[in-house]
């Protein structure tokens, strides 16, 4: 089965020989069960010479399907034949000539739809230069020792004939019985050529220039072994759509995402409705409206009911987690809502409150002409997507209102006071358009010229510490609940608890640094549907047991029902340093705008970071001296130098210690900064800019050249650079503050690794001061312009 297509562009061969090598291995070992059937299959072969050559004829292997089957053993577990869903290939081709009887039933090839990881939807030709570039990374892992990630898996969508449901299934991909082979003189390729090669992964000319197809011929076969993933896949898509724009603005939209948690609850007969609220009370029901669809609410509103405050929308209202109600036509609570569901044919019905920053905002609905066709603990499964609903629902809250205020600002909102002028100066040209033309179209805010300042405090190793966290609560209520079983059979000899003990200590040993959300979502369903609904026959074993059932029910979260201690703590010291941050920033803003007006933004994650921009086109007057953008950059500085002192007060009230980090970006070069209608912000505009913003996403990871040392440290502000004049700029600042008592002495200068969007990058990086300068610290705007003036001086 030699082939060389056009899409694929080396020469593969199928070939069992490596197969064959591991049985004559097998059978040389006297001492291994397997010797037996190794020398048989190794007699055997003897008769068939043709499955030692490259087989180019799919009859040999018919011919000798016996033989085949049992040389196979190697590959396919046995005992698993029919679970398991495997097949093997010719290298690099998706033509299987033996498979398991699961993998047939699926069909994956023929109709599964390939996807690449983190892209959906990609049609054959994608797939042909994915399988490219894993064999051009095989050939510099093989002949180069390039060491590169080659094992990405596949994966495939599909829709179940039965039920119409989405399905996704991940191929991993086995090459232990495939190898390369080199015809001809291999390349001489230096490192600078290999790491071009590797910036520019799907440029396959220049991958056929550097090493030509022709030299190389791929022998033996690979192992294909899928796994379904569709709850991972669906609950990734769910997200993925949520996050973007109107993701919930129309029925087609919401169609979508309904198709997204059928798939992921499996449920094919789910009905999506989504309601947005104004007020967090029931009465508010009859002024909520419809978000793409709803369940209760018509054109008309909600239907009538005398009795809202007894439905189980009114219940909703009141949780935090979703409501679920397995069969309306039994329950005892029957108001005019829930008629208008039933008369519909719902059984089922899953209410789920979305709530933003503490407030009550909208609900979900979810139901099902089937009863119970939704549990509490498939509901579980929604926690994170009910956020992401959450806050898709307070995004288009957002934009209704920006609507609502368009007869005064027209399309734009949320204006910062600095460039607010400028919104006026269109809005004004464009009605007076308007009167005239019908046709008139706002023109563009577009800012050119303007100097960008860049800034950063990061948590240092947040997601380290959270992972922890969770990891920590989960050990500590698997020890809580084995306590409760060790004691009740101490109390009471039972085998079957013995076995449950068990069973938790090897949860407890999987429980790791790193663990998935999965991990936890398993831990915790062992927990509540195998260890606690034990408890309450456990209680009557003694006074002994049922204390140590109180101390586990005492110590999980009276509304997750779960330990949720580290957590928690992780949760309120990250906000708590945000909170803080911001604060402090929100207030030396202030008298950075009483220097001069300029444009300031910021955004809270696991720290603060924030964006300023300013230049003559941003004032209404054009005033703009280079002095104000030095003035800024010192002021930067000096700001970083509090908020460090700030975080360093506050570390004895966290819970958790955490440190922050700090990084300012300088770029010298002016830019434009675009108002973007959809977003409702600014952004760089221009392609030549967008390296500005690229240079920003990634310089929070940025190392030391050769070293490996990440360039932001606790207690340390690290300014990156890429021109030799902001050095020597910066350093004029940084030399004043040693002399005022902010940074110590030591100035260290690093290169940094090159890492995608952003090579050649250098930094500075001081250490703030123990303490503040005996003055109390605050950078009033007297205070920075004297400092400037003795920078300049110097």
């Amino acid at each position: 089965m030699a082939r060389q297509s056009d899409a694929f562009p080396f020469k593969t061969t199928l070939s069992l020989s490596l197969l064959i090598d591991f049985w004559r291995r097998v059978g040389s070992d006297d001492d291994s069960p397997r010797s037996a059937v190794a020398r048989d299959i190794e007699e055997r072969l003897g008769a068939a010479p043709d499955l030692a050559r490259p087989i180019t004829d799919p009859s040999v292997l018919a011919a000798h399907r016996d033989l085949l089957d049992l040389m196979m053993v190697a590959v396919f577990p046995p005992a698993l034949w029919q679970e398991t869903i495997m097949a093997v290939t010719p290298p690099f081709e998706m033509r299987p000539f033996y498979t398991t009887p699961s993998f047939d039933r699926l069909q994956l090839f023929e109709r599964g739809c390939p996807e690449l990881p983190d892209q959906v939807g990609f049609g054959g030709e994608a797939l042909s230069t994915a399988r490219a570039m894993r064999a051009y990374y095989w050939i510099l892992s093989e002949f180069y020792e390039v060491d590169l990630p080659v094992d990405h898996p596949l994966v495939f969508g599909l829709t179940d004939p039965e039920t119409g449901l989405e399905q996704y299934f991940k191929v991993d991909i086995n090459t232990h019985f495939a190898t390369v082979e080199r015809h001809g003189a291999l390349p001489e390729l230096s490192q600078e050529q290999i790491e071009r090669l590797l910036a520019e992964p799907l440029n396959l000319a220049r991958w056929a220039e550097a090493l030509p197809p022709r030299l190389f011929e791929f022998h033996g076969f690979i192992v294909l072994t899928a796994t379904e993933v569709t709850e991972q896949t669906a609950l990734s898509a769910l997200k993925a759509d949520l996050l973007q724009q109107d993701a919930m603005s129309s029925p087609e939209k919401v169609d979508r995402l309904q198709r997204r948690l059928r798939a992921l609850l499996r449920q094919p007969d789910l009905e999506l409705g989504l309601i947005c609220l104004q007020r967090d009370d029931i009465a508010g029901i009859t002024g909520a409206r419809t978000v793409g669809r709803s369940l209760l609410l018509g054109e008309t509103g909600a239907p009538a009911c005398p009795y809202k405050a007894d439905s189980f929308y009114a219940h909703a209202y009141e949780r935090r987690t979703p409501l679920v109600v397995g069969d309306l036509s039994e329950c005892s609570v029957c108001t005019g809502f829930e008629q208008h569901l039933r008369q519909q044919g719902f059984r089922t019905l899953l209410l789920a409150p979305l709530r933003f920053e503490d407030r009550l905002i909208g609900l979900l609905e979810l139901a099902s002409p089937r009863p119970n066709a939704v549990s509490s603990l498939a509901a579980m499964k929604l926690d994170e997507a009910v956020a992401l609903f959450a806050t898709g629902m307070k995004r288009m809250i957002d934009e209704q209102e920006d609507r609502v205020q368009a007869v005064i600002k027209e399309h734009y909102t949320a204006i910062h006071p600095a460039v607010e002028w400028r919104f006026q100066e269109v809005a004004q040209r464009f009605l007076a358009e308007q009167a005239l033309d019908r046709m008139a179209q706002i023109e563009p805010i577009v800012f050119h010229e303007v100097y960008p300042l860049y800034g950063l405090t990061d948590i240092r190793n947040s997601s380290t510490h959270r992972s922890e966290a969770i990891q920590a609560d989960l050990q500590e209520q698997l020890s809580l609940a084995l306590d409760v079983i060790v004691e009740a059979a101490i109390a009471r000899h039972l085998p079957v608890l013995d076995e449950v003990s068990y069973r938790i200590s090897r949860y407890a040993d999987r429980i790791r640094p790193g663990a998935s959300s999965e991990d936890e979502t398993n831990v915790l369903d062992f927990l509540q549907h195998d260890v606690e609904p034990l408890f309450e026959r456990l209680a009557t074993f003694g006074e002994r047991v049922r204390k140590r059932i109180e101390t586990y029910q005492e110590a999980l979260d009276p509304e997750l029902k779960l330990l949720f201690r580290q957590r928690k703590d992780f949760i309120e010291s990250v906000t708590l340093i945000n909170d803080t941050i911001s604060a402090y920033l929100n207030v030396q803003e202030e008298h950075a705008q009483a220097m001069f007006p300029h444009y300031f933004e910021k955004f809270k994650t696991d720290g603060v970071d924030y964006n300023i921009y300013v230049g003559a086109s941003l004032v209404e007057d054009d005033s703009f001296d280079v002095l104000y953008l030095q003035n800024l950059r010192l002021w930067q500085l000096m700001t970083m130098c509090g908020v460090e002192w700030e975080l360093r007060q506050l570390k004895p009230r966290l819970k958790m210690p955490l440190d922050g980090t700090h990084l300012i970006l300088v770029q010298s070069a002016p830019l434009s900064i675009r108002f973007r209608m959809e977003e409702k912000q600014f952004d760089v505009d221009g392609a030549y800019n967008i390296r500005y913003e690229i240079v920003k996403k990634r310089i929070d990871k940025a190392v030391v050249q050769g070293s490996g040392e990440r360039l932001t440290q606790p207690g340390k502000i690290a300014i990156v650079y890429s021109q030799a004049r902001e050095a020597l700029e910066y350093r004029r600042y940084l030399e004043y503050l040693q002399a005022a008592g902010y940074i110590t002495d030591e100035i260290e200068t690093f290169e940094l690794e090159s890492m995608q969007g952003a090579h050649g990058l250098k930094a500075l990086r001081v250490s703030v001061a123990e303490e503040a300068p005996e003055s109390s610290f605050e950078v009033e705007p007297a205070r920075v312009q004297d400092a400037l003036r003795e920078v300049s001086a110097t």
